[in-house]
């Protein structure tokens, strides 16, 4: 797959959003605005330069196919556009709803799959007092969507989810819950040794 960054993803999606063109009026309403003149021109001429935006003659902006085929691409499976956006940032399921423009079950369900098969971890953050899942992409998912560039995407198997796997999964889940929470430090310790003395006995 060919990189983006943050800021080039920003770019895109706002393309995406605006039915494939925008122009300055679209980036002056978007959260690209707090970048600055200097440094949105810059992500552009890199974008022009890669051909992930070509110039329209009346000075906006249209995604290129190449670009569409990186995320939004109709032959690309979900779980493979959410591996690759997770390689370029972290997110929540709001984000990857919004970003991938993909129903929010067929997400829920497809970043599942790859949790369970180690590709994505998944940590509770706290924002406004609110406990978010955020979702990162681990070496294994790395490894696993980068074969994809070599033997496309029907040659990954997902394998069958194992109930040892899946507990784990869901002990560490709550590790990390109760980590954030605000339970006084002592009651936390013990029940995080709690859970570990059950990951020893469970032999995962």
């Amino acid at each position: 797959m060919r990189k983006l960054g943050t800021i080039d993803l920003e770019v895109l999606h706002l393309a995406v959003k605006e039915n494939g063109t925008f122009d300055e009026t679209n980036l002056e309403n978007s959260e690209l605005k707090r970048l600055g003149v200097g440094k949105i021109l810059d992500t552009l001429g890199s974008l022009k330069d890669r051909k992930f935006i070509s110039l329209n003659s009346n000075g906006s902006f249209s995604i290129t196919p190449v670009a569409r085929e990186i995320l939004w691409g109709e032959k690309i499976p979900v779980w493979a556009k959410i591996l690759r956006l997770l390689q370029i940032k972290s997110c929540n399921i709001d984000q990857i709803i919004d970003i991938l423009q993909v129903s929010e079950t067929e997400i829920l369900q497809e970043i599942e799959k790859l949790r369970q098969n180690q590709f994505v971890l998944m940590s509770p953050q706290r924002q406004d007092e609110k406990i978010i899942k955020v979702y990162e992409i681990l070496p294994e998912g790395v490894e696993e969507i980068d074969k994809t560039e070599t033997d496309g995407f029907d040659k990954i198997k997902f394998g069958e989810i194992k109930p040892e796997i899946e507990i784990l999964s869901l002990i560490d889940d709550v590790v990390k819950e109760i980590q954030d929470s605000q339970i006084e430090l002592e009651k936390k310790t013990n029940i995080i040794e709690k859970l570990s003395k059950l990951k020893t006995k469970l032999n995962v």
